[in-house]
């Protein structure tokens, strides 16, 4: 049996200790994306093509998916060889 205070003991808790670690620290992350709703209720949309290609790709996805009622653009970046472009739809009239 291992005993609190031993150094087996102490080995033993490091795969927990690694785990919340990596768990904080994904959780972190999810911090910095985009907000999921916008202040007026409206949900927000990410799409991704290929940053050294047409990004006008990224906004006929939008248009697609708002299906004509029109969008705002919420963000845009470029990383690692994707343009991300975050969007709501603008309400139907």
């Amino acid at each position: 049996m291992t005993r609190p205070g031993s150094p087996l003991f102490r080995l033993r808790r490091l795969p927990f200790a690694a785990c919340a670690l990596t768990l904080i620290a994904g959780l972190a992350a999810c911090s910095s994306g985009p907000p999921l709703f916008l202040s007026d209720g409206r949900p927000t949309i990410q799409v991704q093509c290929p940053a050294s290609g047409d990004r006008d790709s990224c906004a006929q996805q939008a248009r697609a998916r708002c299906a004509g009622a029109g969008y705002d653009t919420v963000a845009t970046s470029t990383e690692s060889g994707n343009y991300t472009l975050v969007f709501a739809c603008r309400k139907a009239q």
